[in-house]
C-alpha cells in the first residue's frame, strides 16, 4: 500500500484585518432531528455556519479546574460546540467582556476574529468541539494579551 501526500496549496489572503465586537459572538441553534431512537444534529459550512469549515478539532478530558485558550486571532472565525457537558467561555474584545455557557450539543457558539477567549469550568466528562475557518496558522494567533490590547488599539485609535 503506497500512502498518498496531499500537497498544501497556498494560503488564501488575509482579509483586512478589524476590530471584533463581543456582540457579533452569538448563540447559533444547530439543526435537530429528534427521534426515539436517538436525536441527529447535523453542520453545513456556510449554512448552518457563516463561514466554510476548513478544520475541526476537539478538546475532552481537560483536568478539573484547568483553563485553555487564552488567546485571539487575527482572521479566524470558529464555532464552539459542548458535544459532551459543559464549560464556560469567556470573551473579550478589548473594551466589553462577556461569558456564555455552553451544555446542549445542539447549540455553539460564534466567535468572530479579534476576539480573546478563554475556556473554563468543564465539567466532568466535557467534551469541546471546534469548527474552524481556516487551516493551523500560527502567525493567526495572537497569544499574549497585551499584545492583544495594542493590536485592538491600533484598529481603532483612542476607542480603548
Amino acid at each position: 500500500m503506497t500512502a498518498s501526500i496531499a500537497t498544501q496549496s497556498a494560503p488564501e489572503p488575509h482579509p483586512q484585518l478589524r476590530l471584533g465586537h463581543v456582540d457579533e459572538c452569538q448563540l447559533v441553534d444547530l439543526p435537530r432531528i429528534q427521534d426515539a431512537r436517538g436525536n441527529l444534529t447535523f453542520i453545513e459550512g456556510n449554512r448552518n455556519v457563516p463561514f466554510s469549515i476548513a478544520r475541526i478539532y476537539y478538546l475532552y478530558d481537560v483536568p478539573g479546574g484547568a483553563q485553555r485558550a487564552g488567546h485571539g486571532h487575527r482572521h479566524l472565525q470558529q464555532l464552539l460546540i459542548a458535544i459532551a457537558g459543559s464549560f464556560d467561555v469567556h470573551l473579550d474584545d478589548g473594551r466589553n467582556r462577556r461569558t456564555v455557557h455552553l451544555n446542549r450539543s445542539y447549540v455553539g457558539l460564534y466567535m468572530c476574529p479579534m476576539i480573546w477567549r478563554e475556556l473554563d469550568n468543564f465539567s466532568s466528562g466535557s467534551t469541546c468541539m471546534v469548527l474552524a475557518s481556516r487551516v493551523y496558522e500560527e502567525s493567526d494567533y495572537i497569544r499574549d494579551y497585551a499584545e492583544f490590547l495594542s493590536t485592538c488599539r491600533g484598529l481603532q485609535p483612542n476607542s480603548l
